[in-house]
């Protein structure tokens, strides 16, 4: 990507994933390795390509849901200055994780008897908020991604698909992070609601939140993706080169 602002808040250099599996007999599978590429402030740069080549696992491993098997993933903290993601340890990827990234999958993992305004609120209050002032901008998120305000006070565990996924989005985009990772945001939404998700991630691109993502509709991915890495395309470039 083309480094306008000078200031990459993500760099990704030689990455590697290496996965065993143990089924009748010894399997190792590389879904990706040597992948390198960096990301300015305020930009997003979306991967995409076919099922099973590694794109979420990609996303994981700069999340350090996994860690890679290689490479290292250079983060522009605010705590902590440039910080490698694929060495970091625990207290500090907790902290980060707290205050400046966001990671949005199609599935809400929540406690079970917590009401979906406090699932949203809870992502503030690491930040210096009130309760109550948390859960009112809390309000404000689900109004807007278009959760029923008699659902406010329901447990999302109850919740449709679409539902759901619209409180996760509510819960990771509320805090404003620095770094925000999404894994088919959109994946269980309707037309108009993916437009209010798209309206508010160009808010957050525009206020300097850089973005990693994966879409499963290309054609959404290419509306808010200022780049976009083309797995396959990389993939015949690593074998030719």
């Amino acid at each position: 990507m083309k480094n306008e602002s000078g200031e990459n808040v993500l760099t990704v250099e030689r990455l590697s994933k290496t996965f065993e599996l143990s089924l009748t007999e010894r399997m190792v599978v590389n879904p990706f390795f040597d992948l390198s590429f960096h990301i300015p402030k305020g930009q997003f740069l979306g991967i995409a390509g076919p099922s099973g080549i590694g794109k979420s696992s990609i996303l994981k491993c700069v999340y350090r849901s996994y860690l890679p098997t290689s490479g290292n993933i250079w983060y522009d903290s605010e705590r902590y200055g440039r910080v490698n993601l694929a060495q970091a340890d625990e207290r500090q990827i907790i902290h980060l994780r707290r205050n400046e990234m966001s990671y949005v999958t199609q599935f809400l993992k929540v406690i079970p008897r917590v009401s979906a305004q406090d699932v949203v609120a809870e992502r503030l209050l690491p930040k210096g908020y009130d309760l109550e002032s948390a859960r009112a901008k809390a309000r404000d998120m689900l109004s807007r991604l278009r959760i029923p305000k008699e659902l406010w006070d329901a447990f999302p565990a109850t919740f449709s698909g679409g539902e759901q996924q619209r409180v996760n989005l509510a819960r990771a985009l509320i805090a404003q992070p620095r770094l925000l990772v999404l894994d088919e945001p959109t994946a269980s939404l309707d037309n108009q609601t993916k437009e209010i998700v798209l309206s508010i991630l160009r808010e957050m691109k525009d206020e300097g939140t850089t973005m990693l993502g994966v879409f499963h509709d290309w054609e959404v991915m290419g509306q808010i993706a200022d780049d976009i890495l083309d797995l396959t395309q990389w993939k015949q470039e690593a074998i030719t080169s």
